[in-house]
């Protein structure tokens, strides 16, 4: 049968899909014959009888691999219409160009079958359906797929056989480069770029944490060089925390070599779709891994140790050693354990002063039932732990606190000499700018003008950096004299001060205890009122100690004496209710800091055999009434009243601040109150012109007795009136008793 002989009416009915495709976007841009020969199938669709406007041409996928992984828009969309029976044939210029997976093919091939539609390639035409063309088919798929296996095989092995030589060229972190020999890694050439580097070890050797690193960048407002994978330029940016842990944690700045730290595998997601993804391996699965390939900015001992330093300072599991140093004041936290169970003792804070102690998480595993396993309080274990370890520090005090002395200095001068390599910088893009806008055509306004905003742009930054050095070199602190270097000698024989010193922090303190502390295992006997310490040196030197306990006895809990003896004078006048009113209104409280009730102040009486309130058996002269109700019988505003008591015109008794005005209502009281004043009282103001005294010092006169005083309830001259004696009435003229 030929090829011609298998297009019928029925084909030609419908349309001509011609599929373009290529790998990837290499391809795409310099394999273009390829390109090329596939896009002219669409020429042998019409030398075949179909028409130009029935051919299709279907090119989604261009820089889109096969494999079968890739979402191909394309070739979804040519089963689609394949299935749909909308085409007669489709073109493609191999079969590995339709897919280069069975899967993908086998599907195709079983739509096409059904279909009745024809594939056809480079060496012919083929109908799905007939079982001769379904296995050459089939055979040409397979093939297509073991091509690709075989393709990638060769090229992986070439690269895994120039990786374990070290000689394959990859990204290199910030701080190298290659060099001119096969698998030569050197320093960069730019000396602020490797300072910035060396300074990040530096610290972490010294802070011993990513973080505080992290910290101590954006504390001195330092940059750090970021480079772009297009561009050769760096960007120095202020650093973020992700890119200070990928540098220390970084093999290649060790000098090591290193491929194959991670591997691709496939998975399939909930929607069944096959999708790609990278799993970072175990160091004890890289493929290649050489030692002292290059020189590093650190040796591999020191990686591992950093390596090890991070992971410790991570947030352990339950019940395992280890965590970051916290600000708080437990000397051994992350570094305390239970020498009954081994588990790792948690940190909790009590009392006023939050004095800090160790529990063990047992208490509330154990047996299922929350048996207590350890708790006791760490100010005495911290003591003794601090004791031994100045102990065992006192030897190396001196060299200790020389060295503490030169690295302040060096501190200061490694952040001096990061800002002059920025002023170094900022006056090379000064010099490059002017270079580059001279260099240019003066006809080309548009790009002078450009150029020129650059180079007064690079002038204003160089301006900013020279400012800041400035500043930084004005803030510098001076130089150790002899007098204070000779008193940091004297503080090496006395390391006790330094560690007590105010200007040493708790995570100071924490910090010096891990560098010789590994662990220290906490073990309580309550019978014998005793610790026990094993202290755990770096190095696999052990310590035991034995401290006693204290002998807790739990402090009475006593009321206040202030309460207690209010309470007794309001029980003479009020009842308990009350009281506990006038006790909540002064804001006290009883021995457990709750609110005073009726039955609590009956218990506080009865604990201290004060005897409750009893109505008097014979009443005084008067009745006794609230502020409210003297107001209500004298008609007069509740304030008013108040001011009365104030001035001491009206007598009143209060027991104790807070609680309510007791006024005795008699007719004496009663008289007070008037309609016209009588002879011989004066206005107050009259009152001061006559005796040559304030206002208050006559309120204060009523107040005491001294002098008599009524009040006018009628007219439109009400008031007080004062009674003024003859004897002082005769010095001056007679008053007028209407004056205001």
């Amino acid at each position: 049968m030929s090829e011609t002989t298998k297009i019928t009416h029925g084909h030609l009915d419908r349309g001509a899909c011609v599929y373009v495709r290529q790998s990837s976007a290499a391809q795409v841009k310099h394999n273009r014959e390829s390109t090329e020969r596939q896009y002219r199938l669409s020429e042998r669709a019409v030398t075949l009888g179909w028409t130009p406007e029935q051919v299709q041409v279907v090119d989604d996928d261009l820089g889109v691999s096969g494999a079968g992984t890739a979402d191909r828009s394309g070739f979804a969309h040519l089963t689609s219409e394949v299935g749909l029976g909308r085409v007669g044939i489709v073109l493609a210029l191999e079969v590995s160009r339709l897919a280069r997976n069975n899967a993908d093919w086998y599907r195709l091939l079983d739509l096409c079958g059904v279909t009745d539609t024809l594939i056809a390639d480079a060496d012919g035409i083929y109908h799905p359906g007939l079982l001769n063309d379904r296995l050459v088919l089939g055979l040409k798929g397979t093939m297509a797929e073991a091509e690709l296996h075989v393709l990638r095989a060769r090229l992986n092995g070439g690269i895994r056989n120039k990786a374990a030589r070290g000689e394959l060229r990859r990204g290199l972190p910030v701080g190298f480069v290659w060099g001119e020999e096969e698998g030569e890694v050197v320093f960069h050439p730019d000396e602020a770029v490797t300072a910035a580097i060396r300074t990040i070890f530096e610290r972490f050797a010294e802070l011993g944490s990513a973080r505080q690193v992290w910290l101590w960048f954006r504390s001195e407002e330092l940059t750090f060089p970021v480079q772009n994978t297009t561009l050769e330029e760096f960007r120095w940016v202020a650093p973020t925390y992700t890119k200070i842990h990928q540098v220390l944690t970084n093999p290649v700045y060790a000098g090591a070599y290193v491929y194959g730290k991670s591997r691709q595998e496939r998975y399939v997601d909930e929607t069944g779709r096959v999708l790609k993804r990278r799993k970072k391996l175990p160091r004890s699965e890289w493929a290649v891994l050489i030692h002292d390939h290059h020189q590093g900015f650190i040796d591999w001992e020191t990686f591992e140790r950093n390596e090890a330093r991070i992971a410790q300072n991570t947030r352990p599991r339950r019940h395992e050693c280890g965590g970051a140093v916290r600000e708080g004041s437990a000397l051994l936290q992350g570094i305390a354990s239970c020498g009954h169970c081994g588990r790792r003792l948690l940190v909790f804070y009590s009392g006023r002063n939050s004095s800090p102690g160790y529990y063990c998480a047992a208490s509330t595993i154990v047996n299922g039932r929350g048996s207590t396993c350890m708790r006791v309080g760490g100010i005495q274990i911290d003591q003794a732990v601090a004791g031994a370890f100045l102990e065992a520090l006192a030897p190396a005090g001196l060299k200790a606190s020389l060295e503490a002395a030169e690295q302040v200095e060096g501190d200061h001068e490694a952040v001096l000499a990061h800002f002059r390599r920025d002023v170094e910088r900022a006056r090379y893009e000064v010099q490059r700018a002017e270079r580059r806008y001279r260099a240019v055509d003066p006809e080309h306004r548009l790009v002078a003008k450009g150029l020129e905003a650059e180079w007064e742009q690079c002038l204003r930054s160089s301006g900013v950096a020279e400012q800041e050095l400035a500043r930084r070199e004005r803030h510098r602190p001076p130089a150790l004299t002899p007098a204070e270097r000779s008193s940091i000698r004297s503080l090496g024989h006395d390391i006790e001060r330094v560690w007590s010193a105010p200007t040493t922090t708790d995570r100071d303190r924490k910090e010096l205890l891990r560098t010789l502390l590994e662990e220290v295992l906490i073990s309580v006997s309550r019978e014998e009122k005793q610790a026990t310490l094993t202290l755990r040196w770096r190095g696999g030197l052990v310590r035991q100690i034995e401290i006693p306990l204290p002998r807790s006895r739990p402090a009475p809990i006593r009321t206040e004496e202030e309460t207690i003896q209010l309470v007794r004078r309001l029980a003479a006048h009020y009842p308990d209710a009350v009281s506990a009113g006038i006790l909540n209104r002064q804001g006290r409280r009883t021995a457990t800091g709750m609110r005073f009730t009726a039955n609590r102040v009956s218990s506080l009486r009865n604990h201290r055999g004060i005897p409750c309130y009893q109505p008097p058996q014979q009443q005084p002269e008067g009745e006794l009434l609230t502020v409210q109700q003297t107001a209500q019988r004298l008609g007069v505003a509740p304030s008013t009243v108040h001011r009365w008591l104030n001035d001491g015109f009206i007598a009143g008794e209060q027991v104790t601040p807070g609680a309510p005005w007791r006024i005795r209502f008699s007719s004496e009281l009663r008289s007070r109150f008037v309609e016209e004043a009588p002879d011989g009282y004066v206005t107050t103001r009259e009152a001061t012109r006559i005796l040559g005294i304030s206002r208050q010092t006559v309120l204060h006169r009523v107040k005491s007795g001294e002098l008599e005083a009524v009040h006018v309830c009628c007219g439109r001259r009400k008031g007080l009136r004062i009674k003024m004696l003859d004897a002082e009435l005769g010095l001056f003229d007679q008053p007028h008793s209407d004056r205001g």
